[in-house]
């Protein structure tokens, strides 16, 4: 992937080193039980927590400070991408922060966890992103790749224009009611035409940027695979239950990201009114 003529966002938030979390006592001791439960060491959270002491940022450099400049670049890229196209949509665009965390942070949605992966916060308008998830993506997920990871940003950065775009608050009955999960679910709905929106940003950005060198399409398709609700749910319980999808298959993700992907155009992207997911 060709970084060369991407710029780097300045909407970033930057909690590597110090926490996110302000407060002590139970609600500190929950997230180190939640840490224990994910198989983490809640004292590498508990370090992290910002407890109300002013605890600051590391000065010195980090192994993850490349990722975060990586990430910031395609972030930026995404600005650039979604400012034209949501122009000629009639839509305003205003950029999402990246919030770059270590294991535990407070949000505008609550307490996010590294545990849970990369997640956008409609709330506060954050994409939350603990930089270590892009060694998962290629250890746990089998995803390697430069291309895979700006995937992860672009499908977070697609839940951004669906929040602008009012999708989000529209379809906000079904998200929260009965049918938001399963196979045809409003969650599912929601999820697979963000891949479908990080597929547009591909097009959009290598026709602007040059991005897209040999093998960068297979990358990305193996990473929208790799985090289907099948995938995932015959690896941790050894049987699927398609009822309680909530992200889409393998199958559908990859889809849909390559359907953003050949077409550039978020018009194609409408999960909503698809009878055929």
């Amino acid at each position: 992937m060709r970084l060369d003529e991407l710029r780097s966002s300045s909407n970033v938030d930057d909690r590597r080193g110090r926490g996110g979390l302000v407060g002590g006592g139970l609600g500190v001791i929950a997230i180190a039980l939640i840490a224990m439960f994910f198989g983490i060491d809640p004292t590498q959270i508990l370090n992290g927590i910002d407890t109300g002491g002013g605890q600051q940022q590391s000065s010195g450099p980090r192994s993850d400070d490349k990722d975060f400049a990586f990430a910031k670049k395609i972030v930026g890229s995404a600005e650039d991408v979604w400012t034209g196209i949501l122009a000629k949509k009639g839509v305003t665009f205003t950029p999402a922060t990246l919030t770059a965390y270590d294991f535990a942070t407070s949000t505008g949605c609550g307490v996010g966890q590294s545990a849970a992966g990369p997640f956008y916060c409609p709330n506060d308008q954050h994409i939350y992103l603990d930089l270590s998830f892009f060694g998962e993506l290629s250890s746990r997920f089998g995803a390697p790749g430069d291309f895979a990871q700006a995937y992860v940003i672009a499908h977070e950065y697609g839940h951004h224009i669906q929040n602008l775009m009012g999708t989000m608050q529209r379809e906000q009955s079904e998200l929260q009611g009965e049918g938001a999960r399963g196979a045809t679910g409003a969650s599912v709905r929601l999820e697979l035409q963000a891949d479908c929106y990080a597929g547009v940003w591909a097009k959009h950005a290598n026709a602007q940027f040059s991005i897209l060198q040999t093998g960068d399409v297979e990358e990305g398709l193996r990473a929208a695979s790799a985090v289907g609700d099948d995938r995932l749910e015959k690896q941790t319980q050894g049987t699927v239950v398609p009822d309680s999808f909530t992200h889409g298959s393998s199958e559908q993700r990859a889809r849909w990201f390559k359907r953003g992907l050949d077409s550039g155009d978020m018009d194609s992207c409408d999960t909503f009114g698809a009878s055929d997911l």
